[in-house]
């Protein structure tokens, strides 16, 4: 059940991606995702898994289980590995929706190897391993007596897939047609919105097994008795499941009412991105946090996201999905959430064994667990600023980040996937013999 749901979510981006760019780069974007996938498996299996999950290790970096020798071990099996590599592959694929229209397929290849295979595993050890320097359930001393509540990544997946493709889209800069001559921002529309939502709803399905399936177990023993005494962890998963529901959905509607306030339209595409920014800021906290609180949690992702998505304009920054805006801002401002929030009694619920554990500073717990946020921000960035920042530049020092001008306009599935994603005639444009899609100018108009 967990595999089903998390091939509907990344169906779901795939068809989230494959909406919101022009159809001459359909073929590009759903390859993409593909490769993600199969890309991301192989260097997650050869080096990501061992380098976040083999014990024993360092605070730093696992040392065991390369290319999963010796594993299954006593610290879990096959269905563990395969349940993370789905987080590696997810952060990759919101990196590729950055640098959309305009990148070197081998650049794809590269980046995505990098990420799944070194970058991404060493966040993950450093929060979710029992051995990492800022873990809740690592064996030792915990940071700020607490470690980093982050139950099911909104920084671990969305801050570093983010933080990695506002690193490409800078290096890179915007698409053609992105700005005119006095540098004021054109809309350069996705060409299917009925795929937009098609792959939201898909991502919606799937988030239920990101967030609820982060429980690896339904059933615990009690510590203080013996193996056969069990409790169920039904409620803490259902409460999940709600949260998540709630912080999305109030998102969606902050979005779509606060987005007719600014434009006068009701937009459907900016409503699906809201939603979505509401599931990556509760997904850290979902398990800790009261059903009212995810209410608060995604009004305010919202107007995280459209603030983002303002000064992205101002600093003529390009992102054809809003994947740095929606999951690097949306992200950080669920870290700092569940600093706020996070409820003493879930707290020792989902974190049991060391009882007076901090909890949200809203909710009584003091300032220790936003200090223990505010650093797994900061080192989220640093990481992955240094890490993919440096690829993205040697790429581009090689001449194999970005393609040519004339490849942009004509769009990546004619000059390198051997064809189009549709066939049909456009009717406006006296072009659409050659092809069948409008050719952008520069100043973003169709010709």
């Amino acid at each position: 059940m967990q595999w089903l749901r998390y091939c509907f979510k990344q169906l779901g981006f795939a068809m989230l991606c494959a909406g919101s760019v022009r159809a001459k780069n359909t073929m590009n974007i759903m390859l993409t995702n593909v490769l993600d996938a199969a890309t991301g498996s192989l260097f997650y299996y050869l080096f990501g898994f061992a380098l976040a999950f083999g014990s024993p290790s360092n605070g730093f970096v696992g040392r065991h289980f390369f290319g999963l020798e010796k594993y299954p071990s006593p610290s879990g099996d096959y269905s563990f590995f395969l349940y993370q590599w789905s987080f590696a592959i997810a952060a990759a694929g919101i990196t590729s929706g950055s640098i959309a229209e305009r990148t070197q397929f081998v650049a794809y290849l590269i980046y995505s190897s990098f990420l799944t295979g070194l970058v991404y595993p060493i966040v993950s050890h450093w929060f979710w391993s029992t051995d990492g320097w800022a873990s809740p359930v690592r064996e030792g001393h915990l940071l700020f007596g607490s470690g980093v509540i982050d139950f099911a990544g909104s920084g671990v997946v969305h801050m570093v897939g983010g933080i990695a493709g506002l690193w490409g889209a800078l290096v890179e800069g915007p698409r053609m047609g992105r700005f005119d001559g006095d540098g004021k921002p054109v809309l350069l529309r996705g060409h299917s919105g009925t795929l937009v939502v098609l792959g939201t709803f898909l991502l919606w399905f799937g988030w239920y097994g990101f967030n609820p399936g982060s429980f690896l177990s339904i059933l615990k023993t009690y510590e203080h008795t013996n193996y056969s005494s069990y409790y169920g962890q039904w409620s803490a998963i259902g409460r999940t499941a709600v949260t998540t529901t709630i912080a999305g959905s109030s998102a969606a509607l902050t979005t779509l009412f606060g987005k007719r306030l600014l434009t006068g339209h009701w937009n459907v595409t900016d409503v699906c991105n809201g939603l979505l920014g509401g599931f990556a800021a509760i997904t850290g906290g979902c398990s800790v946090v009261d059903p009212w609180a995810a209410i608060i949690c995604g009004f305010i992702a919202a107007w995280v996201l459209i603030g983002c998505n303002k000064l992205a304009e101002m600093l003529k920054y390009d992102d054809p999905l809003e994947a740095a805006q929606l999951h690097g801002g949306c992200g950080a401002w669920g870290i700092i959430f569940t600093a706020l929030f996070a409820k003493k009694d879930y707290v020792n619920e989902i974190y049991p064994g060391k009882p007076g554990r901090p909890h949200g500073l809203l909710m009584g717990g003091g300032a220790r667990l936003l200090a223990a946020h505010l650093i797994q921000i900061l080192v989220v960035i640093g990481w992955v600023s240094v890490t993919m920042g440096s690829v993205f530049w040697l790429l581009k020092v090689f001449g194999l980040l970005r393609i040519s001008a004339d490849e942009e306009m004509a769009g990546l599935d004619v000059t390198s996937h051997g064809g189009l994603a549709y066939a049909y005639h456009d009717e406006n444009n006296d072009q659409s013999e050659k092809s069948s899609f409008p050719i952008a100018n520069m100043d973003g108009s169709n010709a």
